[in-house]
């Protein structure tokens, strides 16, 4: 894991999750490849969809409650949506390579599964003594991972 900050606390655990992680290095691949683009709309909407997803992950990290965390979640997997959107669309009007779309795809394709898991794994809590909505996400019985 890259080190982003030396300060830790509860609510920065979003840090920890592969797919915030790999959902920064969209951003940064999104960034790099939107930086020669001279329509300043286009690449802003294409950087900011690829920001977007690791920015919901952390919200919803941060939210009060699981169905709260999920509803972020799910806004990330829409932005997702939105920056593969964008890249298919440079790479039509030949503002990005082919190499250059392979490589976003490829990256994207991880981050999309990787947060897919995260969400079936909370929607899978549902029904559940498992599933509480009342508490914060953080809470556990066990103290050792707070």
């Amino acid at each position: 894991m890259a080190e982003y900050t030396k300060r830790r606390n509860l609510n920065r655990g979003y840090m920890k999750l592969e797919v915030w992680q790999r959902g920064m290095d969209l951003f940064e691949l999104a960034f790099r490849l939107a930086a020669p683009v001279s329509d300043f709309k286009l690449k802003s909407q294409f950087a900011d969809a690829a920001q977007s997803v690791s920015a919901n992950i952390a919200e919803g990290y941060g939210r009060r409650t699981l169905p709260e965390y999920l509803q972020f979640l799910y806004t990330a997997k829409g932005s997702l949506a939105e920056a593969l959107t964008r890249a298919i669309g440079l790479a039509r009007v030949k503002l990005i390579s082919a190499a250059d779309i392979e490589q976003f795809d490829q990256l994207h394709y991880e981050v999309e599964n990787k947060l897919l898991h995260l969400i079936s794994a909370l929607e899978s809590k549902r029904g559940t003594d498992a599933w509480q909505t009342s508490l914060p996400i953080h809470q556990s019985s066990n103290p050792s991972i707070q």
